[in-house]
């Protein structure tokens, strides 16, 4: 469901919110459909103040949510020769958290970066490495970063995070932690973002312990399952790149609904099945496919649901799409 985000420029002061998030997907699928790559933007009900976690699209994400009247509510500034997406995106958005630097997580931050406003990026200091290293390096892009090769333009700050230890987010109502997580050879993060009681996790690629040789999601969910006990975990993002006859061989660090059933039962596990009846389990990364037959999208909500045990809410929302979790 398409719900408008009420809030104006003058937001809750910080520290002050409703119950819940607002969740809007700016991009929904992995892979190769170029406009539509991993992103969602998150913020604490009736505060419009967010981030996102992980930016493969930015402006496309964000022109389709306000076609859908997502950001009706949004009053852009009269002087600011804005339109309302140009203001989401310079001065709505506080920061980007970045799980890790594959294109299709970042391409949207690096193609907006020059109309872009200066803001934090929040990330693994291997995940910052590799952006400095692979993007912003005068090759492949002008260098928007406050290191590497020179000259700095230094519009982006490098804000690296340490594992399990939580940050106030700058400009927000909100703090994030974040999780590795094992993603084939590349390290990559989930994140934690809490406001008001309330919690969204959001997590980059991931395979799955067994198969990764880890036991990174099991620490994950340990850290996590308090407040799955408690009912302030409100919504968990997590990927299932291909449906699942995939065979585990050929995972490439990625998950399949038959996975995420497997994931949802250690949480359950560990926090308590009736704990988690109702929650909300938003499934991204979806991968988009050359090959006739059902979208892959239909295939894996038709798997999640008939496969569930728990009572969890699962969807796979189409980009501009966005809702409230949590709250009344």
């Amino acid at each position: 469901m398409r719900t408008a985000i009420a809030a104006t420029l003058a937001p809750l002061p910080l520290g002050a919110w409703a119950e819940g998030f607002t969740i809007v997907t700016l991009g929904a699928r992995g892979g190769i459909e170029d406009g539509n790559l991993s992103a969602f933007l998150i913020h604490p009900a009736g505060d419009p103040r967010g981030v996102t976690c992980d930016a493969g699209s930015l402006v496309s994400g964000l022109r389709a949510a306000g076609e859908a009247g997502v950001f009706d509510g949004i009053a852009v500034p009269e002087d600011s020769g804005m339109t309302r997406v140009g203001h989401v995106l310079t001065d709505v958005i506080r920061g980007y958290f970045i799980s890790h630097a594959h294109l299709d997580h970042v391409a949207g931050l690096v193609i907006a970066s020059p109309d872009d406003s200066a803001k934090p990026i929040h990330a693994l200091p291997s995940v910052l490495e590799a952006i400095e290293a692979t993007y912003f390096n005068w090759t492949a892009w002008p260098n928007f970063g406050p290191s590497g090769v020179e000259p700095h333009l230094g519009k982006y700050a490098y804000v690296p995070l340490v594992p399990g230890e939580a940050i106030a987010v700058e400009g927000t109502a909100m703090t994030a932690t974040a999780y590795p997580l094992d993603h084939g050879p590349v390290e990559s993060t989930a994140f934690l973002f809490e406001a008001g009681g309330d919690a969204v996790l959001c997590l980059g690629d991931t395979g799955p312990d067994r198969v990764e040789g880890g036991a990174k999601l099991r620490a994950l969910w340990q850290a996590v399952a308090p407040l799955a006990a408690s009912g302030a975990l409100k919504a968990v993002i997590i990927e299932s790149s291909y449906p699942s006859d995939r065979p585990d061989d050929a995972l490439f660090g990625h998950l399949t609904p038959a996975l995420i059933h497997e994931e949802m039962d250690v949480l359950a596990g560990l926090a308590g099945a009736e704990a988690l009846r109702g929650l909300e389990v938003i499934v991204s990364h979806t991968k988009y496919l050359l090959t006739e037959g059902p979208l892959a999208q239909d295939v894996m909500l038709e798997e999640l649901k008939t496969g569930d045990r728990l009572g969890l809410t699962y969807r796979i929302p189409e980009q501009g799409v966005a809702w409230t979790v949590g709250g009344d």
